[in-house]
């Protein structure tokens, strides 16, 4: 039986793919504010990893791409994660 040697670059490419996957998955069920922002983060480190492949690659606009999503996701992670919830006003409208 013989095994094919995955290059480094694949594991990198699989990598990204498939936790970007995972990511879109924890985003879009919207289950909690946690869930949602653990999905961030995912996406964030994909993203990371997306612009590390691009780059060793020489695929600038890819590289591109992700740098911007990875702008996009770190804004999800404060959002989800790190932002406290704005207190609801105890002062209610009294006309």
């Amino acid at each position: 039986m013989e095994f094919e040697v995955i290059s480094e670059m694949e594991i990198l490419r699989w990598t990204a793919s498939i936790s970007g996957m995972v990511a879109a998955v924890l985003v879009a069920l919207n289950a909690s504010a946690k869930i949602t922002g653990f999905g961030f983060v995912i996406f964030t480190g994909s993203s990371i990893v997306w612009i590390v492949a691009a780059l060793l690659d020489g695929n600038n606009p890819l590289a591109t791409q992700n740098l911007v999503l990875l702008g996009i996701n770190i804004f999800g992670v404060y959002r989800y994660l790190l932002r406290k919830p704005k207190t609801k006003s105890a002062n209610v409208d009294a006309r």
